[in-house]
């Protein structure tokens, strides 16, 4: 058996051992896992089933970390990822209007052209033509989105006639479980308790049966049924094929994750050592993203969890392999995971707004033709509740600033292209 996983996984030459890879894949697991319960509470949002939700956000991880471990032999993660998540439900359903079912096409389509690029040289050369300000902003932004969600979720903010937004009720059960299972889960994070979003979930969630917000014998606890779930796989829909917002729905997808995985795989194969391992890395994940489409959830991303992973001595796919079985696993623990309240799950998206927060101190504020296209992806992002709006105000900003100053050398070619797409996206609706 270690002589088979040896040759499959190359643990020798990788330097590594069978328990230092399982262990590193129970750790990175142990640290992801909570994404099972926040992303199905995401989903459901956009109309897709809980329990469907759940089911999906399972085996689209389980396939990504065996696309991960056979393919690129990485010790990294591929779950559904947060803030992709926000734009799948909040921007493409909610805000664009797209039913669920269109949304998932727009996913296999995003992902597709995710494949294209990662395939080919054409992921070096998208890269390289969008300013590092304007990609950092993005993660700001959609980092900023996430936590207003999460004070809605938890109730901290509320709809208000007059200003719109308020101030929620500190006094009402669903606050006070929200702000302690924050206080909690900050003190957790903040000590690097191994496994700290899971364990602030699970008290959470005690606390809002003490409080009243669960009730276990309304039939939460059913057993696992593939019925909904059987409505959501293979449930993606081409009939908007035809339309403008599909098309700008799958363009601004496949951009966000082409960016945001590319930096994350960076990363991780740089922490590993090993960034002849970033090529196959990145088409597994462009892979896994087609998939998210058909298994009925939103595209996966290399998660920054993985580096909890790598951190312990992860070296090679045979960790993420450990991982995807565990999370297969979780499937036992369903019905428990369907009785987790808003009020637990809104510190975790909270605590990650924060954490995405930090890009900003990346971004060039002092030069103004690169700050104010940056603030405008930063602010629209969470005030017009929409990520491609968002992102859509900053990338035709960015090159007009640019021209104005007699700079258009300094823009790309293709960020020009880009921009005008964006700017297409938004004058047509007017002139229709």
């Amino acid at each position: 058996m270690r002589t088979w996983l040896d040759h499959i996984f190359r643990l020798r030459a990788s330097d590594t051992t069978v328990q230092r890879e399982i262990t590193a894949g129970c750790i990175g697991f142990v640290t992801i896992v909570y994404i099972v319960a926040v992303n199905a509470s995401i989903l459901q949002d956009a109309g897709i089933p809980l329990e469907a939700g759940i089911l999906a956000t399972v085996l689209t991880a389980f396939v990504g970390s065996l696309l991960m471990a056979f393919w690129a032999n990485a010790p990294i993660i591929l779950v559904p990822g947060m803030g992709i998540n926000a734009l799948f439900t909040f921007t493409l359903c909610q805000t664009m209007g797209l039913p669920w079912q269109q949304a998932l096409a727009a996913v296999f389509l995003a992902g597709l052209l995710f494949s294209a690029i990662a395939f080919t040289r054409a992921a070096t050369l998208l890269s390289e033509a969008i300013p590092v300000s304007l990609k950092e902003a993005i993660t700001v932004g959609i980092g900023l989105f996430l936590t207003f969600i999460g004070l809605q979720k938890g109730g901290l903010i509320v709809t208000n006639p007059s200003t719109f937004v308020a101030l929620g009720d500190l006094a009402s059960p669903q606050v006070i479980v929200t702000l302690a299972t924050l206080v909690l889960t900050l003190i957790l994070f903040i000590r690097s308790v191994p496994g700290n979003f899971l364990i602030g979930i699970a008290a959470g969630t005690v606390m809002g049966m003490l409080a009243g917000l669960v009730r276990p014998g309304t039939g939460s606890l059913a057993a696992l049924s593939l019925h909904e779930y059987g409505r959501v796989f293979a449930g993606l829909s081409f009939s908007g094929m035809w339309t403008l917002p599909f098309w700008a729905a799958v363009f601004s997808m496949a951009m966000v994750i082409v960016f945001e995985n590319i930096g994350l795989l960076h990363g991780h194969t740089g922490m590993l050592g090993q960034p002849q391992k970033f090529r196959r890395s990145l088409q597994a994940t462009a892979v896994s993203t087609a998939l998210s489409g058909v298994l009925g959830t939103s595209p996966t991303v290399a998660s920054v969890e993985s580096a909890a992973g790598i951190a312990a001595g992860g070296r090679t796919g045979l960790a993420s392999l450990v991982t995807g079985v565990l999370f297969l696993l979780t499937l036992v623990f369903l019905p428990l995971v369907k009785l987790i309240p808003d009020s637990a799950i809104a510190p975790v998206l909270i605590i990650i707004g924060g954490l995405m927060l930090q890009n900003v101190q990346n971004i060039n504020l002092r030069d103004f033709t690169e700050g104010f296209p940056a603030f405008l992806i930063i602010a629209l992002i969470p005030l017009s509740y929409s990520i491609v709006d968002g992102i859509a105000f900053g990338f035709v900003a960015y090159p007009l600033l640019k021209l104005a100053l007699g700079k258009r050398r300094d823009v790309p070619a293709l960020l020009y292209v880009i921009a005008g797409l964006f700017l297409l996206n938004m004058v047509l609706p007017i002139v229709a």
